[in-house]
């Protein structure tokens, strides 16, 4: 009787257990409820903005600037490529055919750094066979017409007394002429050409190995100052060389200013070639013959907001767009249009208002989010 009274009452409350609304208490989430972006993590919201918590903010590197805006100069983007200075630069190359022999120190190896004047490799002049024996026959003529010369000079020079003064200096000067006769033509068949160094820098490249053998006026070894370079841009519009306000190059992150030397007058493959000199530590990136971007800055004005190249996205359809921070944990997407600036930074035109928070480090890793 006690256990059927005790199974009746159990049923009761489970009946009115399930009647009865259950709620979670104070800070308990039992599913019900619509989950908060918090507790998610990043992720992209409906319209389009990004949900970024500050944790996430500060594991992903994300900084921002606050754009400011300003009157910007127009800018030409133009295609260019790495010259040596023809002031600091310089070719070695041999004046006749022969052989390379080591020297002092060795041939050169590319990237080795070298003294002006310093003597980096010999050149053992070739000559024919038949141009060698004539010289061996004329070197031996000459050595016995000074050895007769000689003679006759000790016979005269005993007979001072009774011979002429003149005719004593007459002998002299020919046996002065045959010595420096013998001394040419017998330096002519042992010699070797120096290979000098016409600048100090480095060492661009080195085209031979010891024993090998080179024409006359090859190109040898090539010399450079890695810290002065020359910067030639083409520009299919001549009037671009009348309106340059300044430009620089970009090589990495850095930004390399460059000075306008001067306009060709003759054009290259329909193209204007532009001159610039650069200078710098951040050259040392570089390498002559390199295909570089050259941002020319023209005197003409545009007002514009200056952001840096990296907070440039791509959306999925393929419009440009920045990511503007809006609130502490949100980023929306901007559409920009933009115009090149410096090779680091690029002009906005439109699309950003001043006093806007741009994304710049981690904007790649906001764009990922889904």
């Amino acid at each position: 009787m006690k256990r059927t009274l005790i199974t009746t009452s159990l049923g009761l409350f489970i009946a009115l257990s399930s009647l009865t609304s259950v709620h979670a208490g104070e800070g308990h989430d039992h599913g019900d409820a619509p989950a908060t972006p918090s507790a998610n993590g990043p992720q992209r919201q409906p319209d389009g903005s990004v949900f970024l918590p500050k944790p996430a903010q500060r594991q992903l590197g994300v900084r921002t600037v606050v754009t400011e805006a300003a009157e910007l100069p127009r800018t030409l983007e133009l295609g260019a490529k790495v010259l040596m200075d023809p002031n600091a630069g310089g070719k070695v190359q041999a004046l006749n055919a022969g052989r390379i022999e080591p020297g002092p120190r060795g041939l050169p190896n590319p990237g080795q750094t070298v003294r002006k004047g310093e003597v980096l490799a010999y050149v053992a002049s070739s000559a024919a066979p038949i141009e060698r024996s004539n010289q061996a026959a004329q070197l031996a003529e000459l050595r016995a017409a000074k050895a007769l010369a000689d003679k006759r000079l000790a016979r005269l020079q005993e007979l001072s007394d009774t011979v002429p003064r003149k005719e004593i200096e007459a002998v002299e000067s020919e046996s002065a002429s045959l010595s420096a006769r013998i001394a040419a033509v017998g330096g002519g068949l042992s010699s070797r050409e120096a290979l000098v160094a016409p600048v100090s820098g480095v060492i661009a490249s080195a085209n031979v190995v010891a024993g090998q053998v080179v024409d006359a006026r090859e190109l040898v070894f090539e010399i450079v100052d890695p810290t002065r370079l020359r910067i030639e841009a083409l520009a299919f519009d001549a009037a671009v060389a009348s309106n340059i306000g300044g430009a620089t190059v970009a090589v990495g992150e850095q930004r390399i200013p460059l000075a306008f030397i001067g306009a060709s007058r003759s054009l290259r493959e329909q193209a204007l070639p532009l001159a610039f000199r650069a200078q710098g530590a951040a050259l040392d990136q570089l390498a002559v013959g390199q295909p570089v971007r050259v941002f020319v800055q023209t005197k003409d004005k545009v007002k514009g907001i200056a952001v840096p190249v990296a907070a440039l996205m791509k959306n999925p359809a393929n419009q440009t767009v920045v990511w503007v921070k809006t609130g502490p944990e949100r980023f929306e997407p901007r559409p920009v249009t933009t115009e090149p600036l410096d090779g680091v930074n690029a002009a906005v035109t439109s699309g950003l208002t001043s006093g806007d928070r741009v994304a710049t480090q981690g904007a790649t890793l906001i764009n990922q989010v889904r």
